[in-house]
């Protein structure tokens, strides 16, 4: 665990000193923070109405407001992980720096774990900005806390899977517009294909739909709800982004 931490340590310090950070979590707020405002006026724009008409309509904070935020905020996450990953492995093998790990003592999982919660960390901490938008529900309103937090789970097992396929990709190259640019086409495919399963019902579709990292977020998480089959999934994608990275790394070490 100290090779992992000290692998950690590097790579989120590096992310830190250069402007990437900064201009991902400035990036990610402010687009968040958009939406928030957009949501936020529709729900009071829309309470209004039903008074001044007379009418009394149930308000719901966590349906009208806090869900398809953490929708959208998924959505900002689809384009921001790819320039989070893109720069994991493909910098260290244009710079040369990949061979001096491949021969070091450190363990491959050591180094691919190291950089990979480095990456989820990153990603957290855009997280962590959003929360200053629901604080303002929760001083001026009455929503529900228990999805919010169920909500921001998924949000971090979606962003784990796909950063661990980011990762991988990352693996594969030393350029990083490439890796980038891979990763935010298989992420994206990942995304829409549970397009699939809502038009077409026969076996394969479904299986596709099934396969879709949206699919198992927006059937429980994003509703409140903490499935055991959706966080297995995306558990799974992380297992397999990681495995095939370590076989990367392998086939890396047998060349030098």
């Amino acid at each position: 665990m100290r090779n992992v931490w000290t692998i950690f340590r590097k790579e989120l310090h590096s992310y830190f000193v250069s402007p990437i950070a900064y201009f991902l979590l400035t990036m990610f707020g402010v687009v968040a923070g958009f939406f928030f405002w957009v949501y936020l006026r529709d729900f009071v724009e829309y309470g209004m109405e039903m008074q001044m008409r007379g009418q009394s309509m149930p308000m719901n904070l966590n349906e009208q407001v806090i869900r398809p935020l953490l929708g959208n905020a998924g959505v900002i996450g689809l384009f921001f992980i790819p320039m989070i990953t893109m720069r994991l492995f493909a910098e260290e093998k244009r710079s040369g720096t990949i061979e001096l790990l491949a021969t070091s003592p450190v363990r491959d999982i050591e180094i691919i774990l190291g950089k990979w919660l480095a990456a989820l960390t990153l990603y957290a901490s855009m997280l962590l900005v959003t929360v200053l938008n629901f604080a303002f529900l929760f001083k001026y309103g009455n929503p529900d806390w228990k999805p919010l937090a169920i909500g921001y789970l998924g949000l971090l097992l979606q962003a784990g899977a796909l950063l661990a396929i980011g990762t991988f990709i990352s693996s594969l190259t030393k350029n990083q517009i490439i890796a980038g640019a891979v990763t935010f086409g298989l992420c994206l495919m990942l995304w829409i294909i549970s397009a699939v399963g809502e038009f077409e019902t026969a076996p394969w579709a479904q299986a596709l739909g099934y396969m879709s990292v949206l699919t198992h977020f927006d059937e429980s998480f994003a509703k409140g709800v903490l499935a055991t089959k959706d966080a297995i999934f995306y558990v799974t994608l992380i297992f397999l982004g990681l495995f095939f990275t370590a076989r990367s790394m392998e086939s890396l070490r047998w060349r030098s």
